[in-house]
């Protein structure tokens, strides 16, 4: 496994930038779908909320952490899970929460919710749990990769904003002032949304596809199961803690999709790590898990999507 950390993987700021401008596509799509009375409800009781965001950043991080103990990876891989673990829920949730027919408003409030807690979370998060695998098997190889994490808050609100609030925001708009313009192209928008994402993420492949069938199997298993937890972690917890069947389906895939560009953001920023250090086995865990939990959350999506909602 430790071959990994020689892959130089093809990722440019260029190809983030064409990501966020399909995700706030995405986001205008989802929004027309949604009331203002939804996030006035969330208002009025928002422990959902707080228990998508338990999850997500108590939960999953030292579940993380077990996993890793068990499967005893390289440091680069290990750390990579833990760096994964830790980052907020992906964008991308949203859309999936809404084929899923789970709770759309919950999601876009608990991925602002959670991206904001992300300048205080992300890094601590890596930090503590990094720095307890480190003592737990005393790798001093590996203590060049745990280097502390900034995120500027700056950035943070601008993705928040961009990415999320104004999509929303004119979506909602849209849907209140142009109702009948809002049924017919709801649709169309909707379709067109799968078909722009998935295109993106076959180019993304495509951008990487010798090293990505070359050593897939190596880390494959290890990210299959990674997702499994965090999906799992979401639907337990919202299930002991009862929440309404809607907003279960919306937990468990806000705590499934992590948001694996903010990783990759990290990872190749030479500010926090430098150049001469190896990271491919960290890039490889982040940009597979960026391809696998869209594969995963459309098929739990699809599965859910079927299936008639209670309202217990």
């Amino acid at each position: 496994m430790k071959v990994l950390d020689q892959i130089v993987l093809n990722f440019s700021q260029q190809g983030l930038l064409a990501l966020n401008i399909v995700i706030a596509l995405i986001m205008f799509g989802v929004a027309l779908d949604i009331r203002w009375r939804h996030f006035i409800d969330l208002l009025k009781n928002p422990k959902s909320v707080v228990v998508g965001a338990a999850a997500q950043f108590l939960l999953l991080p030292a579940l993380t952490f077990l996993l890793v103990l068990v499967v005893k990876p390289t440091p680069t891989v290990a750390l990579g899970m833990i760096l994964v673990s830790a980052c907020p829920g992906g964008n991308i949730s949203n859309f999936m929460s809404y084929l899923a027919k789970g709770n759309t408003a919950l999601s876009v409030s608990l991925t602002a919710v959670s991206t904001s807690l992300a300048v205080i979370m992300t890094p601590l998060n890596f930090t503590l749990w990094g720095k307890l695998y480190l003592d737990f098997y005393e790798r001093s190889d590996a203590g060049a990769y745990l280097v502390p994490i900034e995120i500027e808050l700056f950035e943070v609100a601008q993705t928040v904003v961009l990415l999320l609030g104004l999509p929303v925001f004119l979506g909602l708009m849209f849907r209140h002032y142009l109702p009948r313009l809002t049924q017919r192209i709801l649709r169309p928008v909707r379709t067109g949304s799968i078909v722009v994402f998935i295109a993106y993420v076959i180019i993304l492949l495509s951008a990487n596809f010798e090293p990505f069938i070359r050593y897939i199997h190596l880390v494959f298993l290890i990210v299959l199961v990674h997702n499994a937890l965090a999906l799992g972690t979401g639907f337990s917890l919202a299930s002991l803690l009862k929440l309404p069947r809607v907003d279960r389906r919306t937990v468990t895939i806000e705590t499934g999709i992590q948001n694996s560009g903010l990783a990759l953001v990290l990872i190749f920023n030479p500010k926090i790590f430098p150049p001469e250090l190896q990271l491919g086995g960290m890039a490889f865990i982040a940009a597979w898990w960026g391809v696998w939990h869209i594969v995963s959350g459309l098929i739990l999506a699809g599965l859910w999507s079927r299936k008639k909602l209670n309202k217990a």
